[in-house]
């Protein structure tokens, strides 16, 4: 199989899929090697970008996906008629937050970390795709842990949740006092 030919087949697949598809299953449903795929996805990426075109294919923790560019969405809106765009609170994103840093994580870590019930907003998080339940944790009552999933990698335009920002510990450190001081404010009302 040369070049422009596995570059059609990929672009084939990726188009039909819809979801995202593992680099292995690209490689293995191509015959060629997981590197060689790699290498002609990421040129095919490159290539739509400089082109500029209304699709882009994006990578998503070792597998690809094509999707319309977000620049576009305003065109799909006009067509369809029907926005699905979530707004996500202030609650929804502190506790999207600590699953996407603390992950895999109960609901119970994440009620002491926030110090109120999270239920809402983690029961919203899982509605939108964006949080899902990755298994069980091995303690008495067996409870659920949740991470994030591939629609929060693609809303938030990261390959892998190892991009996410790195926090500063004198940053958190400021947040932990900042966050005291309101407490102890609301305690004093």
């Amino acid at each position: 199989m040369d070049r422009q030919q596995a570059e059609a087949a990929i672009e084939a697949l990726l188009f039909a899929m819809g979801d995202s598809v593992a680099a292995s299953d690209l490689a293995h449903a191509l015959e060629l090697d997981v590197k060689d795929v790699r290498k002609i996805v990421r040129d095919m990426m490159f290539r739509y970008e400089e082109e500029n075109r209304g699709v882009q294919i994006i990578e998503l923790d070792d597998a690809f996906q094509m999707c319309t560019k977000p620049a576009m969405y305003e065109y799909l809106i006009r067509l369809t008629h029907q926005p699905k765009k979530h707004a996500l609170t202030d609650v929804m994103l502190e506790t999207l937050s600590i699953v996407a840093y603390k992950q895999p994580v109960t609901r119970a870590e994440i009620e002491k970390i926030r110090g109120v019930n999270s239920d809402h907003a983690l029961n919203r998080l899982v509605e939108y795709g964006l949080v899902c339940e990755t298994g069980r944790l091995d303690a008495p009552g067996k409870p659920i842990l949740f991470g994030t999933t591939e629609e929060f990698l693609r809303t938030f335009g990261v390959r892998s949740v190892e991009e996410l920002p790195i926090l500063d510990p004198e940053k958190v450190e400021e947040f932990k006092t900042e966050a005291e001081e309101e407490a102890q404010m609301s305690l004093d009302v």
